[in-house]
């Protein structure tokens, strides 16, 4: 039998069967719409159309405003980086190079005649440099190599004191030490000994022959693995001879020429030794020798522990250094105590001058008798200060070479900006060098600069001929070439961007002494290998590979019947990124957005999954990616049958925008398949594939199931994706570890704006760093009116200010769950997962636990040793509150919950500094001084107000006492005595007034600083405060417009920080969520609870009424008496009351059952006959496929007959549901005609295990609910009694010393008032100072304050930088990178593949029509409105797959369409160019289509030709795949394993169809 025509597939026009291996069917078929009614022509009659609005967006919009801004900031931090890189290397080679000149005994200096007023123009004249000199630049030399061993000293001691302490064993503490003292000991010998007796040409040539050492260990450390490695080998050979070479050269070129010129023998000595101080870089532990193997170990081992080796290492070094420079020097010096003579040698001394008398030709003798003195001496006074400049600028450059050279390999500009300027350090410093010792030899009035006196050593005469013929240039080239081959690792760099000083340089400093090579040879070598494209799975709709919508590569490498294996997969390194979004009461607008941003996440994940499928490149930031929508109280109660639930407004809402949100971001009306509905054990699944084939699977939950509320949520999901989705895997577990550690949840709320560029800066700083547990980035305000400026003004300060500082000096608190990153692997560790599970059983936990969730777990994480960072640059955008009542509610929720989990941190400071690397004691010394500023803050403003009122209105500080204490005390009251609704209108009204006074105190506070000065303590901290604020507004210039609303934040102080903060703790025993509240419908058993509630407390209030003594406690409706008469109705007096007889009810009841047992018996005679009872639903078009634990598949179709009624109405027995086979809700029309599927047995099993041990919904008794009222209640009084007692105390203390400020003061050193009096009697004229008078808490105070607000300022300067540099590293440059081997039109496409492919599966446009649509027509007379209306009558249905879009243009690419440009023979070669394609790009990428094809047309000969036998998966595999991987067909994608009938669970009549389909393929491949 054919199948259906719908079935059929028709090829695509300009594609062949052997390349087309995912859809084989038209692109204008429903591959994606679901419902064959969508494919039917328009009618004419309703062609017009509303076109998808501009996919714009906040978060895209920040990314558009920055991208242009950021490009230009990087080419000109290529540049500067370069610049300064290669300035500071030059002059840091060059002082050394001055040092170690002037150490040469008895120097003579041609000087300048003209430097002194005692020397003659026309003469010459010598400098002899004496002792004093020698000493002073040896010392200096010595400061040199101590500054940075005093760094690294000092970073040793940071990192043991204040994160891990690691003891390493004696034997590699031994090696280090060894190691590192040659290294020391050759350093001193070159600087002390080889340089001085050097001219400073061969000086610095010799400087390039230090790399020996690494050298020979690099060659010992290759291994048969690497590519070409007999060529390196051989190039290592070489560079070891050309280094061998310097330790001979000038030993042979220097011997006999002077008499001291036995030091030239010791240069192999010093070189030998030098080199051993970059030993650890070029030895490792996969070398086939013992030795460097062994050596290997150490370096691994010295990543725990080196900070504890060179604790002592750095101090050791600087001992032996200076032990050898006094060894060293006493061969220079006569006397070994002139170098201890520091005081002489650093003041000014003599130097003598000496002129030069030129010699009479022959032996003539002057024919006078008195001949003048051959020689006359001078002396002049040196320059005591020149020594410490030198040696200032020398440590400063040095310091800025080794920063930038850093920063320049963090933002991944390594090899324009790192490598290319330290290899030019030294051929720029000898050409500087030659050219000045040139000038100077010309003229000795060169450089006037620098004193006459202090030059380096140079050679006279042509110096540039000397330095090309008896200089041997040519084997200084050689030495240059040998060191570049040797740290040829520094021009290709593998590590990630902003990775960590460790993983950039093995020691944690530098050799100021040698700048360039220390660079060089101490730039880690990257060794780890790349995941390979083959080793991904690309195929995500291959049901083979089934499992890869949660884990693409774990089971294709894996065979579960054996899970010891533990070695792991490179591919177990890929990122997987599970977005986790709760959702409750969220709104259309919301919604939107949340759902726009998946979308666009699921765009950016097919481009680099197709990039690397066919575009065959290696994606660094490619990552897998599924949603997860956790939804609580999705189910209200049917209006049509009140037994049963169905999905309530909020999930119509969400199944009804997913269309529109597919429209929004891909900029055509297209509609996205309706979800597959699953019915769960704690309520249901809706599962939707997305054009880019990622999922968003919605966990309906009914609260009657499990237990609702955000917090229970986060476990759902938790214990899901992390413990049933990765823990029960067949794996080893060993994967399991990488795994877990590139796992992250993305958690989001239902209400959040964000683009993909912030996930991947969020992805960058776990990649940085593996303790890292959660990251946040910077959240944006959205929404409208006065309370949503406040929030922009005040969200902007705590992130730039608050978040920043507690990123830089310990972790950020709190990592917000609207958008943060956790790594999976910690929140799996001990005591967070599990501990997040505690049910509150205490007053305390329900302020912590449940108010504060996301703190509470950034808590656990923090407490467990993990890092919580945050990044400013990765910007998401949520919905804040944007009513006063709905903020104060959200802050009654957030205040106590933060003051909670602080108190909690800091009570356990202890084990957390020592579990926790990053909190250390001032840390928590910060937090301890917020904490005292939070709880003191309402008695701050409350002061703060006293004062003001004084100044700003001329009263009393006793009637401003009173003013001001009579608001709190009367708003305390209100929030004691009223409900929440009428505290909120309190709060609003006097929140109004405070505005009006704040507005009067800043015109008198304003007016009291311009009598008080601007140097008042006041004036002082105002303008510090609004200073940093504007520099803080000024480093976030994208943000800039958020300090607008700073005014309404200074109104709204004592609003928010005295009443908002009395308001939480007098409302603290109110655990309600407070935001997002609405009236939902009642369950039956609610009503019925609420009605017997309402009875009783009826009878309650009878009884405690007048006369209630006579009411009888236990009378019920149903009494009756033996005499009874009444009054028109008007009351009823009974006598001898009774008790009425049940008769009447008893029979009623047992007509019922009798009822009840007929009705049964005639359902089961029916059934028996075969007759179907009429049922009260309309049934629907749908395929229940269930795969049951037993493995049985059971298929329901049922027709379709949307118009049948029954006839009998509802008189026909009720249909017997299942929860888990038939619920009601999965009838809903509002979930549109979704296939219905069932969860594996093992996964239901799973969920039911969970529910029951840890989210079992929460009923609780009354009487437990009324003891936990009262808990609260006291968890109340108890708190607002010590907050009122301490700021009581606080307010007492202040105001009595402002009262008794002329006793007790401190007079204020600045703005003091000079008063001039004449007394006109006496003619006398008297000057007096008037002191500002400050009492001492308010000293403390505003010292407290200024403290906190300098470290804040700092943080955020330094957070800026690392902010700034993260941008950079995540931009990138094509001009820039562009290196010789990359100018291949391949090379383009590698570095571009992601955009390209990003072009080519856009849907827009798929049909040709890039310049037709009336959106983009211009003036409104040249628009073909009826044209495009008639066109769009006539065109099918959109596509709606991204990789389909993206084959469409790209097998239609043809490179002699490309070649010659001719646009006919590829259809969508016109297209591609309108996508800013260059003829050459296309034709590299039509060149890489024919080799996708030849592949694929030689695989599938390969498959037809040689029948594969049949083998049988075990049974153990397919179970295991089954129960981790849901099992679940994705019948909107047939795959080539489809096709041939390969494992699919599907029934005979599509399976028939398939095979059907794919016969033309088939023929073509056997006729071909």
């Amino acid at each position: 039998m054919p199948p259906p025509h719908h079935m059929t597939m028709p090829m695509m026009e300009g594609s062949d069967a052997e390349f087309s291996d995912d859809e084989n069917m038209p692109l204008n078929q429903d591959i994606y719409g679901g419902s064959r009614r969508s494919m039917q022509e328009t009618k004419a009659w309703d062609v017009f159309r509303t076109t998808p609005p501009s996919n714009s967006s906040l978060s895209e919009d920040g990314q558009k405003f920055l991208e242009f801004t950021v490009k230009c900031l990087k080419v000109f931090t290529y540049l500067l980086t370069f610049g300064v890189v290669l300035t500071a290397g030059v002059i840091t080679k060059a002082l050394v190079l001055l040092m170690t000149s002037q150490l040469k005994s008895e120097k003579k200096l041609p000087i300048c005649s003209k430097s002194d007023h005692q020397f003659s123009s026309e003469k010459d004249y010598v400098a002899t440099i004496p002792e004093e000199e020698n000493v002073v630049w040896a010392w200096m030399i010595l400061l040199c190599f101590i500054v940075p061993e005093a760094g690294t000293l000092f970073r040793s001691v940071r990192m043991c004191v204040f994160k891990s302490l690691k003891r390493p064993f004696f034997g590699d503490f031994f090696w280090v030490m060894v190691f590192e003292c040659m290294h020391t000991a050759g350093t001193a010998l070159l600087v002390y000994l080889v340089l001085p007796d050097l001219d400073v040409i061969k000086g610095a040539m010799l400087t390039n022959c230090v790399a020996f050492i690494p050298g020979v260990f690099g060659l010992l450390s290759r291994n048969k693995k690497e590519s070409m490695v007999a060529v390196k080998v051989l190039m290592d050979l070489l560079a070891l001879a050309c280094q061998l070479t310097g330790f001979v050269v000038w030993p042979i070129v220097e011997y006999g020429k002077d008499p001291n010129a036995w030091r030239v023998w010791l240069i192999p000595v010093a070189i030998f030794l030098t080199s051993f101080g970059w030993w650890e870089n070029y030895v490792d532990r996969h070398s086939k020798f013992s030795l460097i193997k062994y050596y290997g170990g150490i370096k691994e081992r010295l990543l725990r522990t080196r900070y504890f080796c060179y604790m002592f290492v750095s101090v050791f070094k600087m001992l032996l250094f200076f032990g050898i420079m006094i060894l060293s020097m006493s061969t220079r010096l006569q006397k070994v105590s002139t170098l201890f003579e520091v005081g002489k040698a650093f003041g000014a001394h003599v130097i003598n001058v000496t002129e030069i008398r030129e010699t009479l030709p022959g032996d003539t003798i002057p024919d006078f008798s008195t001949v003048a003195p051959l020689q006359e001496t001078f002396a002049i006074i040196s320059s005591e200060y020149t020594p410490i400049y030198v040696f200032l600028v020398q440590v400063l450059c040095a310091w800025l070479c080794y920063i930038f050279g850093k920063f320049a390999c963090k933002i991944c500009i390594q090899g324009f900006s790192f490598a290319f300027p330290v290899n030019l350090t030294i051929p720029v410093s000898i050409s500087l060098l030659i050219t000045m010792c040139g000038l100077r030899f010309d003229t000795a009035c060169s450089f006037q600069f620098m004193p006459s006196y202090l030059f380096w050593e140079c050679k006279n005469g042509d110096i540039l001929h000397d330095f090309l013929n008896n200089d041997y240039a040519w084997v200084w080239l050689l030495w240059l070439l040998s060191q570049t081959w040797i740290t040829l690792h520094i021009w290709t760099p593998k590590c990630e961007r902003l990775a960590s000083t460790e993983k950039l340089f093995v020691s944690p400093m530098y050799n100021s002494l040698l700048i360039d090579q220390s660079l060089a040879l101490n730039r880690r070598r990257d060794d780890e290998g790349e995941v390979k494209t083959e080793e991904l799975n690309l195929n995500p709709d291959d049901h083979d590979n089934e499992q890869s919508q949660y884990y693409e590569t774990i089971s294709n490498h894996t065979d579960s019947s054996n899970t010891n294996v533990s070695k792991t997969k490179s591919s177990d390194h890929i990122t997987r990124i599970y977005a986790t979004a709760t959702m409750w009461h969220e709104t259309e607008e919301e919604i939107m957005e949340m759902l726009k941003s998946i979308l666009r996440m699921d765009e950016d994940q097919s481009a680099r999954r197709v990039a690397q499928k066919y575009l065959k490149i290696v994606d660094l930031d490619y990552y897998e990616f599924e949603t997860h929508i956790f939804f609580d109280d999705a189910f209200e109660i049917s209006d049509e049958n009140e037994d049963e639930n169905v999905v309530n407004q909020f999930v119509r809402l969400l199944v009804n925008l997913m269309d529109d949100a597919a429209t929004h971001v891909h900029q055509t009306n297209i509609r996205i398949r309706p979800p597959k509905k699953y019915p769960a054990p704690y309520g249901g699944r809706l599962v939707w594939t997305l054009p880019g084939k990622t999922k968003i699977v919605a966990h309906l939950k009914d609260k009657s199931k499990i237990r609702h509320k955000k917090r229970w949520s986060q476990v759902m999901y938790m214990y899901y994706l992390l413990g049933f989705k990765l823990m029960d895997q067949p794996i080893s577990v060993d994967r399991k570890e990488v795994i877990a550690e590139r796992t992250f949840l993305l958690t989001l709320d239902g209400d959040i704006d964000f683009a993909p560029p912030a996930v991947a800066l969020l992805v960058d700083l776990m990649k940085k760093n593996s303790n890292l547990g959660a990251a946040c980035g910077r959240i944006h305000p959205v929404g409208s009116g006065l309370m949503m400026w406040y929030q922009m003004f005040e969200y902007a300060i705590g992130h730039w200010l608050q978040k920043a500082t507690e990123h830089m000096i310990g972790c950020v608190l709190c990592s917000p769950g609207c958008f943060s990153l956790f790594r999976g692997k910690a929140l799996m560790d001990d005591n967070v997962m599990a501990k997040y599970t505690t049910k509150s059983s205490q007053a305390r936990h329900y302020v912590q636990y449940d108010q504060g969730e996301d703190r509470w777990l950034c808590t656990l994480l923090l407490q467990r040793g993990y890092r919580v960072e945050y990044s400013a640059a990765s910007d998401a955008y949520t919905h804040v509150p944007e009513g006063f009542s709905e903020f104060y509610n959200q802050r009654r929720r957030w205040v106590p919950s933060t003051m909670a989990n602080i108190m909690d941190l800091l009570q356990d400071s202890r084990k957390t500094i020592e579990v926790n690397d990053n909190i250390s004691l001032p840390y928590i010394s910060y937090q301890t001084m917020l904490m005292a500023g939070t709880i003191l803050g309402p008695g701050t403003i409350f002061l703060m107000l006293v004062g003001a009122f004084v100044a700003a209105f001329r009263m009393s500080n006793w009637l401003s006492f009173q003013y001001n204490i009579y608001p709190i005390v009367f708003f305390m009251l209100a929030c004691f005595l009223l409900k929440s609704n009428h505290q909120l209108i309190v709060a609003q009204i006097l929140s109004a007034g405070y505005a009006l006074v704040m507005m009067a105190v800043i015109v008198g506070t304003t007016l009291q600083l311009g009598e008080d000065g601007i140097g008042s303590p006041s004036a002082i901290f105002l303008i510090a405060l609004s200073g940093s604020f504007f520099i803080a507004a000024c480093m976030h210039p994208q943000e800039f417009k958020c300090i607008i609303p700073g005014l309404l934040y200074l109104l709204s102080i004592p609003s928010m920080y005295l009443l908002l903060i009395i308001y939480s703790l007098i409302n603290l025993n109110n655990v309600s969520w407070g935001t997002r509240e609405i009236a939902t419908k009642k369950t039956k058993k609610e009503l019925e609870a609420e009605r017997k509630a309402a009875e009783e407390a009826k009878k309650m209030k009878k009884k405690e009424g007048f006369l209630g003594f006579l009411y009888r406690s236990d009378q019920k409706d149903e009494d009756e008496g033996s005499i009874e008469f009444s009054l028109a109705g008007l009351f009823k007096v009974m006598c001898c009351v009774h008790p009425k007889s049940n008769d009447e009810r008893q029979q009623l009841g047992s007509i019922a059952n009798s009822l009840e047992i007929l009705k049964r018996r005639f359902e089961s005679i029916e059934s028996h006959m075969g007759i179907t009872p009429s049922a009260r639903r309309r049934s629907t078009i749908q395929q229940r496929v269930s795969l049951r634990s037993d493995g049985v598949t059971v298929i329901n179709e049922n027709l379709d007959d949307e118009e049948s009624e029954s006839e009998s109405g509802d008189s026909g027995p009720k249909e017997e549901r299942d929860d888990l086979v038939n619920p009601y809700w999965m009838e809903d029309k509002a979930l549109k005609r979704g296939e219905v599927d069932y969860m594996p047995g093992v996964e239901v099993q799973f969920w039911k295990d969970l529910i029951e041990k840890y989210l079992y919904p929460l009923t609780k008794h009354p009487a437990e609910q009324k003891k936990v009222e009262v808990e609260l209640g006291e968890l109340r009084n108890k708190a607002v009694f010590s907050f009122s007692m301490m700021n009581a105390i606080f307010v007492l203390i202040v105001f009595l010393l402002q009262l008794n400020k002329d006793i007790i003061h401190i007079d204020w050193p600045l703005g003091v008032k000079t008063n001039i009096t004449f007394n006109e009697q006496t003619s006398e004229v008297t000057i007096t100072q008037e002191y500002l008078q400050l009492e001492p808490i308010g000293l403390v105070f505003v010292f407290f304050f200024a403290l906190i607000l300098i470290i804040q300022f700092v943080a955020m300067l330094f957070h800026r930088f690392g902010t700034i540099s993260h941008i950079l590293a995540s931009t990138e440059l094509t001009c820039c990178n562009k290196k010789a081997e990359d100018t291949t039109e391949d090379a383009f496409i590698e570095r571009n593949a992601v955009d390209i492919v990003r072009q080519l599966q856009k849907l827009k446009g798929i049909d040709g029509d890039y310049e037709n649509e009336s959106m983009n027509d211009g003036q409104l007379g040249r628009r073909r409105t009826i044209h495009n209306l008639e066109r769009h009558r006539q065109k099918k249905q959109a596509i709606g797959t991204l990789d389909v879009a993206f084959k469409k243009r790209f097998f239609s690419i043809s490179a002699e369409a490309a070649e010659n440009g001719n646009e006919t023979e590829t259809p969508v070669l016109g297209n591609m160019r309108r996508l800013s394609m260059r003829r050459e790009t296309i034709k590299a990428l039509a060149e890489r289509r024919e080799t996708v094809v030849q592949e694929r047309r030689q695989s599938k000969i390969q498959t037809l030709g040689a029948k594969k036998p049949r083998t049988r998966t075990s049974i153990a595999s397919e179970a295991d795949h089954q129960r981790v991987f849901g099992g679940n067909v994705n019948e909107a994608y047939e795959t080539e394993s489809d096709h041939y009938g390969m494992g699919s669970v599907r029934s005979s009549r599509f399976r028939g169809a398939e095979e059907n389909v794919n016969l033309q393929p088939m023929n073509s491949i056997y006729s071909s």
